[in-house]
């Protein structure tokens, strides 16, 4: 890239409500998309409106517990200026931030991006482990965007990272201080919970890649950690409904532990950036659990945010995409999920 080029980055994040008020029209863009709930178009939008109402009660009373909104916009912008001060030397770099359900969401963002006249784009997802309920549906709706306000600009997509080096070193540090800390409190054995946001069996069935991707991503901070198979376990949150999720359960795992008799270092092995699903979930939440089924000790090990080996991790990532001759293309360049995942974007061998 000559360094008079013009590059935005697009970092691609989930969003989140900013008030109390937005809770509700929050939840009807989640469970409008497509994605999430694969009925027609009409009956979808209906069911949403159903399930939101039903639902911003009790978030409405999660989001008060964090102050009143969710923090996602702001951590993503905080990883946004550190990323765009580490790719300084490539050009006139601009990141821009990208929610899917609140704002600023793509419509807005690609109209910025293209008031900004970019040669090239970036899109780059925060979310380390690739699935069709969160970076292809990202994708899709920026293309869908791109496309509205005119914006042509050569665009190059980081489809997965789940074991990209700097992720997975920012990953296993903070571990490492979890599992001190844990040791320094209890003479128990300890055990690492990586706990990531769960999906519906059927969802990995249709071939979504996404919960091999977090055993991977599990394994090697495990492997980078020296911890022994039975020293830690992948476990998944955030369940609601009546479908069949994906298994073990956190909240299940974290009752094994109690009546194991050993501590807990639990680590969002899926999050990037503190929001409520950790602000609550894990802290408060799973650490009464905790506290219920007597574990003898409950660490919750903070996201990798804008850790310097994360923020080399996305900068490695974004330099790699503008250097490649292909639209779409993982850490190493290839596909990484298996040729039977049908979800995978990165058709590449």
């Amino acid at each position: 890239m000559d360094s008079a080029d013009r590059i935005a980055v697009v970092l691609f994040n989930l969003g989140g409500p900013d008030s109390l008020a937005a809770v509700e029209p929050f939840l009807l863009n989640l469970f409008s998309d497509p994605a999430i709930i694969g009925l027609p178009a009409p009956i979808r939008r209906l069911v949403a409106k159903i399930i939101a109402r039903r639902r911003s009660p009790t978030a409405r009373e999660i989001y008060a517990r964090i102050g009143g909104g969710s923090p996602l916009l702001a951590n993503t912008e905080a990883q946004a200026a550190a990323l765009e001060q580490s790719l300084a030397d490539v050009g006139q770099v601009r990141v821009f931030s990208c929610m899917r359900y609140w704002h600023p969401m793509s419509d807005a963002v690609a109209a910025a991006v293209k008031s900004f006249d970019p040669s090239c784009i970036v899109l780059l997802p925060l979310y380390p482990q690739f699935s069709s309920t969160t970076t292809a549906s990202s994708l899709k709706a920026w293309q869908e965007s791109a496309r509205m306000v005119g914006l042509a600009a050569t665009a190059k997509v980081v489809c997965c990272y789940p074991t990209a080096p700097g992720f997975v070193s920012a990953a296993a540090i903070l571990v490492g201080r979890g599992l001190a800390e844990a040791k320094a409190s209890s003479d128990r054995r300890v055990r690492v919970l990586f706990s990531a946001h769960g999906l519906p069996k059927k969802v990995i069935s249709r071939g979504d890649p996404y919960e091999a991707q977090v055993r991977v991503t599990a394994r090697a901070v495990a492997m980078q950690l020296g911890l022994a198979d039975d020293e830690w376990t992948v476990c998944f949150q955030s369940r609601v409904g009546p479908l069949k999720w994906i298994e073990p359960y956190t909240d299940d795992e974290i009752r094994r532990a109690g009546r194991d008799g050993v501590s807990i270092v639990l680590f969002p092995v899926a999050f990037v950036s503190e929001h409520s699903e950790t602000l609550v979930e894990l802290d408060i939440d799973y650490r009464h659990l905790a506290e219920k089924s007597r574990v003898g000790c409950y660490v919750r090990v903070p996201t990798v945010s804008t850790a310097p080996a994360f923020i080399a991790a996305l900068n490695d990532l974004a330099r790699a995409a503008l250097g490649s001759a292909k639209p779409v293309r993982s850490e190493i360049g290839a596909r990484l999920c298996a040729a039977a995942d049908r979800c995978c974007i990165n058709q590449a061998a």
